[in-house]
């Protein structure tokens, strides 16, 4: 299969449904939802090494559901949406990130958030300084995560 091939018609009608659901259009803020023909382009592009993740979690979708998901009546398609999200694992924590990030990488996405239509490197951006103590957990177990080769 060619890297934008690698769902099947009924994969990508949950994918767009479910991604509707994620990430709905919005008339206030004049963005499209992750269901945009754009963005649903961006995700079965750039799928790569999330691929077969993305599958295996479309597949738990179409087990629960029974038919296509946007064949169920909105009520039932929430009910669904609720128990993917109690019981896919990270097979369904990846299909949210792809659709995530394909979503805010959108350049009518990023234009409404005030964002310069650019890459982050090499200018970066400014972020504010959080609250470095937070990490005070993480520093005090030093040596109990493996060191990189």
């Amino acid at each position: 299969m060619s890297e934008t091939n690698e769902l099947t018609s009924a994969h990508r009608g949950d994918l767009r449904t479910i991604a509707a659901m994620i990430i709905p259009a919005s008339d206030e803020y004049k963005v499209p939802g992750a269901d945009d023909t754009a963005i649903q382009a961006d995700m079965l592009a750039t799928l790569g090494r999330d691929a077969a993740l993305v599958r295996q979690a479309l597949d738990h979708l179409a087990r629960l559901a029974g038919k296509p998901l946007a064949d169920l009546e909105p009520a039932k398609r929430e009910a669904i949406a609720t128990e993917f999200r109690a019981t896919g694992g990270g097979a369904a924590a990846t299909l949210v990130r792809v659709v995530l990030q394909c979503y805010y990488r959108d350049d009518r996405v990023l234009r409404s958030l005030g964002l310069e239509l650019r890459a982050p490197f090499p200018k970066g951006y400014t972020l504010e300084q959080g609250d470095w103590s937070l990490l005070e957990p993480v520093r005090a177990r030093a040596g109990t995560l493996r060191r990189a080769q």
